[in-house]
């Protein structure tokens, strides 16, 4: 890597950290135990949403996660909610391939329930940390830290 593209790199950090906290989209990551939900309820941890399929398995996902409307998601996350809500076409390989839920931070499901698709990050040279996670029920998820959190999305 170049030392200009490094700078460049760099310079995008010291920009876009200051203007996520400020936006408050970094409030899309984990609740902390005890911290009220946009709900009004607590969560035990970090986890995903009870969804008719029994209790949680313990230690895997708690009982709640965070929601958070659409609007307040990054452009370009409203922009793939908008290509997976059409069928695509969607830029990226991967999109569409199945999320196994190896971390457990969402609901138990059988394999193949889960979809990911790629949300772009301005500057980065890769695919980025960023994903919406859909479920085959119609659920979006979105992630800003490649799976250590998510909030559950509403609205279109």
């Amino acid at each position: 890597m170049t030392v200009g593209r490094r700078l460049r790199r760099m310079l995008a950090a010291l920009v876009l950290v200051p203007l996520l906290a400020l936006t408050g989209l970094t409030a899309c990551g984990d609740v902390a135990p005890g911290d009220a939900n946009a709900s009004g309820t607590t969560s035990g941890r970090p986890g995903g949403v009870r969804q008719g399929g029994g209790a949680p398995k313990p230690g895997r996902t708690a009982d709640t996660i965070r929601t958070v409307p659409a609007s307040s998601l990054p452009p370009e996350a409203r922009r793939t909610l908008k290509l997976i809500d059409a069928g695509g076409p969607f830029p990226y390989r991967k999109d569409g391939s199945v999320f196994a839920n190896r971390e457990h931070r969402l609901p138990s499901e059988p394999n193949g329930y889960y979809r990911e698709y790629t949300v772009p990050t301005p500057g980065a040279g890769d695919r980025g940390a960023r994903r919406i996670i859909g479920g085959r029920s119609g659920e979006r998820y979105y992630t800003q830290d490649h799976y250590r959190s998510f909030a559950r999305v509403t609205g279109g």
